[in-house]
């Protein structure tokens, strides 16, 4: 397990990373990984309550479905939080067949939750303290400028839901597939979204909830 508190935006969070156990089939691996990530935030003041982003890696499909099966049973009502979920066996540093990046916030305040239409596993986009998490967002259309397109036109939909612009996106997370050039990513990105955020990082992964995906994006907002 890795965990670390920092200040990022005016506020306390902490970030917990932490694989399950070797052997485990990724239901239980999760639910492992989410009593130990619970314990130990519990010594610093946190609960699951205090989830705004969790982050699930798997070594393969199967472990993925049941990962995150286990993950939403778990994080329900109050610790619901903006989402993701990706097939990366390199992510993965032990013989576990999940992991979980989880991250917290301190705050006084409640949470929005906002679902998609019609509800779908991951929430839309969370709120909070001003503050907004958009869940993963992918394309299964044509090729990668085509799906970084479409998953723009998507995020700028749900930015001016929760009353937000790309303007005011302070973190851009990318998932390229790993067969994928990263320079293609940042051209089809720069045609799409203007200016550009102040933050940009991108992580290399093997597969995504279905077949035919090349990207994940994921952001945070602050007005």
């Amino acid at each position: 397990m890795r965990l670390k508190m920092f200040d990022w935006l005016g506020r306390d969070f902490v970030a917990v990373s932490c694989e399950g156990e070797a052997g485990a089939p990724g239901d239980a691996g999760m639910d492992r990984i989410l009593d130990r990530i619970e314990r130990k935030i519990a010594t610093l003041g946190f609960s699951l309550d205090d989830a705004v982003r969790t982050r699930l890696w798997a070594r393969d499909r199967d472990s993925r479905n049941l990962g995150s099966q286990a993950r939403s049973r778990r994080m329900r009502g109050k610790a619901r939080s903006a989402s993701s979920s990706y097939i990366a066996p390199d992510h993965i540093d032990s013989e576990a067949s999940v992991a979980l990046d989880f991250l917290a916030m301190r705050s006084g305040g409640e949470k929005t939750l906002v679902e998609y239409d019609p509800p779908i596993v991951p929430l839309r986009y969370l709120g909070l303290d001003s503050l907004v998490f958009l869940s993963g967002v992918t394309s299964t259309t044509g090729n990668l400028s085509a799906q970084v397109s479409e998953i723009c036109g998507l995020i700028g939909e749900s930015l001016a839901h929760a009353g937000v612009s790309w303007e005011q996106v302070v973190l851009v997370s990318f998932f390229l597939h790993q067969s994928e050039d990263p320079a293609n990513l940042k051209a089809a990105f720069q045609r799409v979204v203007e200016p550009r955020p102040g933050r940009v990082e991108c992580a290399f992964v093997e597969g995504y909830s279905a077949q035919g995906k090349l990207i994940e994006i994921e952001v945070t907002a602050q007005p």
